[in-house]
């Protein structure tokens, strides 16, 4: 059975508990608008240190880890309220496309590197006498007029080939007319 000094203490200190909730909840939007004015970064744990409130508590009102969450997407007002200044995304799409960059930076130095490499080896291979980029050219062209003979060559053989293979099958086709012209008897 319970006293009515019983029941009035508990309802006391349930309204204690209300008025915590209450001022820890206002703490909480203060810091939330706060941050949002100055610009920082908002995060669930940035905003419990600034309200002074645990995370926990945050997590239990899901009301106030919503506001927090809707502020963090929006991008924040620079000092003065000029305007969006950055937003998450948009720094990690910043950071992205620096990377993209990067990656092609990278790939063109990399590209004329070799090219450099192979001029100043080029450079080095005419000034200590070995032979020269004239000779190179000169022995290139008479490859490819040498290769291009020899593809004439080889085309004019398979033609005498097959003139030849003609004559030798019209050679015996008359061995075999005159053959059958001796095997025939005469009169």
């Amino acid at each position: 059975m319970t006293t009515p000094t019983h029941d009035h203490a508990v309802q006391a200190m349930l309204a204690g508990r209300r008025a915590d909730t209450g001022r820890r909840r206002g703490r909480v939007i203060a810091a939330l608008n706060q941050a949002a004015r100055d610009g920082s970064d908002i995060t669930v744990s940035q905003i419990a240190r600034l309200a002074g409130v645990d995370r926990t508590f945050l997590y239990r009102h899901r009301d106030l880890l919503a506001q927090i969450h809707a502020h963090a997407a929006e991008p924040a007002t620079t000092a003065g309220g000029r305007g969006p200044a950055v937003s998450r995304a948009s720094l990690q799409a910043d950071l992205l496309a620096a990377d993209a960059r990067n990656a092609r930076l990278a790939a063109q130095v990399r590209q004329l590197e070799k090219r450099l490499s192979e001029a100043l080896g080029e450079q080095v291979y005419r000034q200590a006498g070995i032979g020269g980029g004239d000779d190179i050219d000169q022995l290139k062209a008479r490859i490819t007029t040498l290769e291009q003979r020899n593809v004439e060559l080889q085309l004019q053989l398979a033609d005498r080939d097959d003139e030849l293979e003609a004559a030798r099958a019209a050679n015996r086709e008359l061995m075999a007319q005159l053959n059958r012209g001796r095997d025939t008897p005469t009169s």
